[in-house]
């Protein structure tokens, strides 16, 4: 190879003839299968454009960051470290992804099958220290002819709803039963049932996240991190205030009423909060990543 090749100029020359030939693209890479993926810049938050090869493995589409076995990672990978979101080009048809870096037992199957339809990787391996990454590309658009599946990011949101219907619910029987003048022994007991269902809901809904899910995304968007920290933090924040308020509820002191409204105001705020934080940050990657659970 010569040393005025400019690598970025023989990029977008395979880039603009495989957007004029409908993904086909002809010389060195003639007969091979190639997507066209965009990332976001870690360093410029421009879009930027590269040629890759494109294999379906796990069931899922791939890219593979080899960068032929040169010792660093290509840039491309970087990009995806620091945002996931990326635009797929892959013959005729573009989707929008979310790019999950595998791990673990994942990462090995995923890999063995790689090199197993292309040989190539494994001579790339060969030639490097560090560990090639293998990217899973989670579609976020159907593919055409398919319907729109509901995902893990759905029945999150749908979680988060029946809790705060719960949380009202508390509170409205709180609120009535200071107009009503219930009787203290007949209120404690009906809001100690109501809270025992929601409480101990909202307790696994949390813990399932902080052990499973969190770890899991973490792993796969490296750029969710912060947010997953953040919101396991929360979590905390959170527990104390259902401990605040069960103990209130336990006890029910008549003297002081306002103290368990405004308990509970407090906690309705702060899962709200809580809640659209959480929405906002992690529902595409759930969406993209596992299907809702089915209960029968």
């Amino acid at each position: 190879m010569s040393e005025t090749f400019d690598v970025h100029e023989f990029q977008r020359g395979i880039i603009a003839e495989f957007r004029a030939n409908g993904g086909r693209v002809g010389g060195m890479f003639e007969g091979a299968t190639l997507a066209l993926l965009t990332t976001t810049g870690a360093r410029t938050g421009r879009p930027r454009t590269v040629p890759l090869g494109y294999l379906e493995a796990g069931g899922k589409p791939v890219v593979v960051a080899s960068a032929m076995g040169a010792p660093r990672h290509p840039g491309w990978y970087h990009n995806i470290r620091r945002d996931p979101a990326v635009t797929v080009e892959a013959g005729t048809e573009t989707y929008r992804a979310m790019a999950g870096i595998a791990d673990g037992e994942d990462y090995d199957k995923l890999f063995a099958e790689v090199v197993a339809q292309e040989p190539g990787y494994g001579d790339y391996q060969a030639r490097t220290t560090r560990r090639i990454p293998v990217v899973v590309l989670h579609r976020l658009d159907p593919a055409p002819g398919a319907e729109r599946v509901r995902g893990m990011g759905d029945w999150l949101v749908e979680v988060h709803d029946w809790i705060r219907q719960e949380v009202a619910e508390l509170r409205r029987q709180v609120t009535d039963s200071a107009a009503l003048q219930l009787p203290r022994p007949r209120l404690g007991q009906q809001l100690r049932a109501h809270c025992l269902s929601f409480c101990s809901a909202l307790g696994r809904h949390h813990g399932g996240e902080d052990a499973v899910v969190f770890p899991s995304l973490a792993r796969q968007f490296p750029a969710l991190r912060p947010a997953l920290e953040k919101l396991a933090e929360e979590h905390k924040v959170v527990a104390r205030l259902q401990d605040e308020i069960q103990r209130l509820i336990d006890e029910h002191d008549p003297g002081d009423p306002r103290r368990l409204s405004d308990e509970l105001d407090r906690l309705t705020a702060e899962l709200d909060r809580h809640f659209r934080y959480e929405e906002a940050t992690v529902v595409q990657a759930l969406n993209a990543t596992a299907a809702a659970p089915e209960y029968h």
